[in-house]
């Protein structure tokens, strides 16, 4: 009994870590980063690729090899007799030059590990836009609910209200079935954004990785310490853009296969040595050794033209990445100014939809009130209006929050920060 409910105990436990329980950004951030499967195997890769240079060191150490056998000989003709021969030996080879090769390929694994980590960022940053992304999508998602429930609460009032005065003869039955009609269509908009919602929730789960239990919180200030011009968001992109970084490590990375390849055309030197005990090697030779110190010198004068061939196809690929590199640049430095003017775009309009909101609020309190008092010529098409004109205003507050927030993660991005390490999420 007691092992079952361990078993019990080991399930919920389990279950629960698969769920988020807080609704933060920085929750959300976080999970992300540390459950994505493709982050993690980003992560696999560099350490992989960080064994490449040990490989690549391998070359510059000598290589010792134990070796022996045993045989049997029978003589059925002749006057020997039948032995056994055997030979243990021990082999040390240590190459000496080989074109250059073995440097450029140790620089060229070094380029790989740099490579690998760039990559690595290229794909954090990736996941944490697509996590605040999905984050702000789902925050949206609830605020419109929310703000239609609100708008349907309105018109329900004003289709009760509207009864009412009908009955006293004070409207009549046309504007009663303009307010039924507007309710019945602030239903059908609450429902597309339940609709909405349950989508946003299903693509927060696919990215962030987990399931949300809790509703999500509102997000509050948060500095990204982003850079403060355009000018300085260029040198900061310069520096550390992942996209331009790995672009540039490509090229240097042709160049030494440039070398590489032009060690296959050069001599390249070694040198062994070796010794070995023998037993039993023949009728007159029961016991020998024999120590061997070999120098070899290699130098290829014809392969058929496949040495050359893979010159020229370095040196292309190196011309290659090279008009890689300066479309990089270009493409980094439009990048910027987008997610720069986005951002500043963004941050503008929101400012003036926070004053329309409290226009239309405003608004929409007093044309209700002369409506309800009845003393004055305001009708229900006013009304419908007013509060049509404050919905938006609240659905387009909401939506530019969203864009603003994600328009500072995109200039995060842009530049090459929008790293755990900027976020404090290895905190």
């Amino acid at each position: 009994m007691k092992n079952k409910f361990k078993i019990i105990l080991i399930l919920v436990l389990a279950l629960s870590f698969t769920e988020l329980k807080a609704g933060t950004l920085s929750d959300s951030l976080k999970t992300a980063y540390l459950n994505n499967p493709k982050l993690n195997a980003e992560r696999a890769n560099v350490r992989a690729v960080s064994e490449e240079t040990e490989i690549a060191l391998s070359e510059f150490k000598p290589s010792i090899t134990i070796s022996g056998y045993v045989s049997e000989q029978d003589n059925t003709k002749g006057t020997e007799s039948n032995y056994k021969p055997s030979e243990q030996s021990l082999l040390i080879e240590q190459k000496i030059f080989q074109g250059f090769s073995g440097i450029a390929n140790l620089k060229k694994q070094k380029y790989e590990y740099s490579l690998a980590n760039f990559k690595l960022q290229k794909v954090e940053q990736e996941i944490l836009l697509a996590a605040a992304e999905v984050h702000a999508n789902l925050l949206l998602g609830q605020k419109k609910v929310d703000i239609n429930k609100i708008n349907i609460d309105l018109f329900e009032r004003q289709v009760e209200t509207d009864s009412y005065r009908l009955e006293k003869g004070e409207i009549n039955l046309t504007d009663l079935a303009q307010s039924e009609a507007s309710l019945a269509g602030a239903e059908a908009k609450l429902i597309a954004a339940r609709n909405d919602l349950v989508t946003a929730k299903v693509n927060f789960e696919k990215i962030v990785g987990k399931k949300l239990t809790e509703n999500i919180q509102e997000i509050q200030f948060i500095n990204f310490w982003l850079p403060q011009s355009l000018a300085e968001a260029y040198k900061i992109s310069g520096n550390e853009n992942p996209d331009l970084k790995i672009a540039i490590l490509e090229y240097e990375k042709s160049k030494q296969d440039v070398i590489i390849a032009k060690s296959d055309l050069a001599p390249s030197a070694s040198l062994s040595y070796k010794i070995a005990e023998q037993h039993d090697v023949s009728s007159t030779v029961q016991e020998r050794t024999q120590q061997t110190l070999k120098a070899t010198v290699t130098w290829p004068l014809y392969s058929g033209g496949s040495n050359l061939s893979s010159l020229r196809k370095a040196k292309e690929l190196k011309n290659k990445y090279d008009l890689l590199l300066q479309d990089s640049k270009k493409t980094v430095s439009t990048a910027v100014a987008n997610s720069w003017s986005n951002y500043q775009s963004s941050k503008s309009v929101l400012n003036s939809i926070g004053s329309q909101v409290k226009a239309a609020e405003i608004a929409n309190e007093g044309i209700t009130l002369e409506y309800e008092s009845g003393g004055s010529n305001r009708t229900t098409l006013d009304v419908i209006q007013s509060r049509a004109i404050l919905l938006d205003s609240r659905i387009s507050l909401a939506t530019l929050e969203r864009d603003f927030l994600v328009s500072q993660f995109s200039l995060l991005s842009a530049v090459g920060r929008l790293t755990a390490k900027q976020l404090n999420l290895k905190q």
